[in-house]
């Protein structure tokens, strides 16, 4: 089964599909998307502007997925 979030999404997308996934967010220090990171900008973007390495974004990619509903 595919994951329904991909890193690839826009950050737009993700809060308007998956609203439940800002808690999630929070933790991975990516709870001000508008500081410096555009709503147009990919997840793993904004993740990457953030300092989160490669296993970070795995695991929020993980985390988020397993809280999509």
């Amino acid at each position: 089964m595919a994951d329904k979030i991909q890193k690839t999404m826009t950050f737009g997308e993700l809060v308007r599909n998956f609203p439940e996934s800002a808690p999630i967010l929070a933790e991975y220090g990516m709870h001000c998307i508008g500081c410096h990171i555009g709503i147009s900008e990919t997840i793993e973007e904004g993740a990457r502007a953030h300092g989160l390495s490669d296993d970070d974004i795995r695991n929020l990619m993980t985390r988020l997925n397993a809280k999509a509903v």
